[in-house]
């Protein structure tokens, strides 16, 4: 209902039924931020369940997030300084998923 929302909400504002790049960003990253959350109750429902925290979804939960900021993120305004943190956040969130992925094969 969140994506749904805010698509239509982007598309009755002036100028009608046109989307620009940051509308279609906006529209993808709730798209986005509802998937981290389903994830997230995916992570809290197994835990309750089995009594275990599952690493693995709960990095690939933690890398979506990265991901996903990644996708919105407005390159012309942050520091250059924000976006390889970003970047060394995403790499270091992928070596830990590959790294637990090894362990559980």
């Amino acid at each position: 209902m969140d994506v749904v929302y805010v698509f239509y909400k982007k598309l009755v504002t002036p100028p009608f039924y046109l989307l620009r790049i940051e509308d279609i960003l906006a529209t993808f990253g709730a798209f986005l931020a509802v998937l981290i959350a389903i994830e997230i109750y995916t992570n809290i429902t197994l835990y309750l369940t089995e009594n275990v925290i599952h690493v693995r979804l709960v990095v690939a939960t933690a890398l979506m997030a990265v991901a996903r900021k990644a996708i919105v993120l407005d390159y012309k305004s942050v520091p250059a300084e924000y976006v390889f943190a970003t970047a060394a956040l995403a790499l270091c969130f992928g070596i830990a998923y590959w790294l637990a992925a090894k362990q559980a094969d």
